[in-house]
């Protein structure tokens, strides 16, 4: 008995370590911990670290002398920058591993994960918003110039779709920023600053929701601007494909209709390539655009990261670049994963 549940047992480990899905999540943990290590030992080699550039800040915007501004930085941060690399680096895994990212050098007892959390859900909103919008404008916008391929239609949206793709977002942010807000003063761009204006308060509200859309306006636009070209080209290529494919033409022979034909045999096909795409872009909405959110003053995880960066803020650093690493991993994985089972051509496991 006993020797029949230890071959039942041992069947099953080697059934679960065989599997596809075992073996993803195995590479996915190796991934994030050489992400994580290389993150570590990278952010180190920047030049300055929080100690001086703390220093440096108290003596020049206060005036003080750089012994007083030594002493004073002494008393406020209780880190060892002296300690050598490998006894951070431990001590780091060894908090990691009791799920402690830290704390902030600059933010005196404020944990790592608190700051995370309280400025994620701005830019998973903001960033999330404008992926939705610009994936659905770019399957219909490029459905349409497949359909007229070669006419004014076409050829005026391809060359738009090739040239905001083609442009840095940060660029796009900064032209919305002179010309909208500063030379035209088309809008606000003052009293945008910030993720919620002050003395809102959070609920379920009109008058939140429209608070909320109103500070992302402008990371939305140009988050959208920037990103539906990319949708545009591709639609626009993976359904010219499929209208090329035979199931097409039988569909067409037997006398269907164009609609039925366009929705459920070309644009069900041309989509299937996309959604890879858009699981990859899915994680990578959790880093938002540190630049993007900087220019506006949008204060969610892409300020903090940027914030951090400016000033050397290891921990919180850490902890956002882990977190943006988990998902872009796990994005991965669900697009692998959600590709094979949306084609059934495609088996898990086959490349």
């Amino acid at each position: 008995m006993a020797r029949q549940m230890r071959e039942i047992i041992w069947r099953t480990i080697r059934a679960i370590s065989t599997s596809v899905l075992f073996t993803r999540l195995a590479k996915g943990v190796m991934t994030v911990f050489v992400v994580m290590t290389l993150t570590f030992f990278i952010i180190r080699l920047m030049p300055s670290n929080p100690i001086e550039i703390y220093i440096n800040q108290l003596v020049s915007q206060y005036g003080m002398s750089f012994q007083e501004a030594k002493n004073m930085a002494a008393s406020l941060f209780s880190i060892d920058m002296d300690a050598p690399l490998y006894v951070q680096y431990f001590s780091y895994l060894g908090n990691l591993f009791r799920g402690d990212l830290g704390k902030s050098f600059l933010s005196q007892g404020t944990p790592v994960s608190s700051m995370i959390a309280q400025f994620l859900p701005w830019t998973l909103f903001s960033v999330g918003v404008s992926l939705l919008i610009s994936f659905s404008l770019g399957i219909f916008l490029g459905m349409t110039m497949a359909y007229r391929r070669g006419g004014i239609l076409d050829n005026s949206l391809s060359t738009f779709a090739s040239f905001v793709s083609s442009i840095p977002n940060y660029l796009v942010g900064i032209l919305f920023l002179v010309f909208l807000g500063v030379r035209w003063k088309i809008v606000p761009i003052m009293a945008m600053r910030g993720s919620t204006s002050p003395g809102i308060q959070p609920g379920f509200t009109i008058t939140f929701v429209k608070d909320v859309f109103f500070h992302a306006t402008m990371p939305i636009l140009t988050y959208v601007t920037t990103a539906i070209g990319g949708w545009m080209l591709t639609m626009k290529n993976s359904t010219v494909s499929a209208l090329g494919e035979d199931y097409v033409t039988v569909a067409k022979a037997r006398g269907l209709r164009e609609r039925t034909i366009t929705v459920s045999y070309v644009g069900r096909n041309a989509i299937l390539p996309l959604f890879t795409s858009l699981a990859i872009s899915i994680g990578f909405i959790i880093g938002g655009s540190p630049l993007i959110e900087s220019i506006f003053v949008y204060k969610g995880i892409g300020w903090v990261l940027w914030s951090s960066i400016s000033t050397r803020d290891y921990p919180v650093m850490q902890g956002v670049f882990l977190v943006i690493t988990i998902s872009v991993v796990m994005a991965n994985i669900l697009a692998d994963l959600l590709y094979s089972k949306l084609d059934p051509r495609i088996k898990a496991g086959q490349g």
